[in-house]
């Protein structure tokens, strides 16, 4: 959360681009002090002693291993009747979660990282100590930049403006001529 706020929470861009892909709704615990989270926490807390504590005193010699007895008891918690509700937690799941379940997206999430940013004079914006221009016009204006490992693009008022493939080494300015004004352009040529 970047910002909080009890009715409508700043939620971190890139967190929120990601659940918007998988098409999943983000719910943050309350500022302050957050009753929900400690259900939360409970459970995987319930699950760590649970595995853990059985598993203590066993020597493992491979990942695999490690990971087919890890299962066995994840299979051993799913299967355990709950004493309050008098039912499974895989019972719970078939019933009431695997109906509603949705197929995952065919393309995979690729992270992107934003950052605000102001066009300086020579109409180039600074990401990780490499320079990419935008429109002259909007020199002295801010803008968004959405880094992914490929692309670098720009934003402004939520209008793509440019986009530049990602510099990790070589020349520190990535200049589009289109970018220029034509003074600039015809002393360039």
């Amino acid at each position: 959360v970047q910002r909080a706020s009890f009715y409508d929470p700043e939620i971190n861009r890139s967190y929120g681009m990601m659940a918007a892909h998988y098409g999943v709704g983000i719910l943050p615990a309350r500022p302050r002090k957050p009753r929900d989270k400690a259900k939360v926490e409970a459970g995987v807390r319930f699950a760590q002693s649970y595995i853990l504590g059985r598993l203590r005193r066993q020597t493992f010699f491979s990942l695999a291993e490690a990971n087919a007895a890890i299962a066995a008891m994840v299979e051993r918690i799913n299967a355990h009747v709950m004493r309050r509700l008098g039912v499974s937690r895989r019972h719970l799941f078939e019933t009431v979660e695997r109906p509603v379940l949705a197929l995952l997206p065919d393309a995979d999430y690729q992270f992107a990282e934003w950052r605000l940013a102001r066009v300086s004079l020579d109409y180039h914006v600074e990401f990780d100590g490499f320079f990419y221009s935008v429109p002259h016009g909007l020199i002295r204006e801010q803008v968004d930049i959405r880094a992914t490992t490929r692309t670098i693009e720009l934003f402004h008022r939520g209008q793509r403006i440019a986009a530049h493939q990602r510099r990790h080494g070589g020349r520190r300015h990535g200049t589009d001529p289109d970018h220029m004004p034509s003074a600039h352009r015809r002393y360039a040529e």
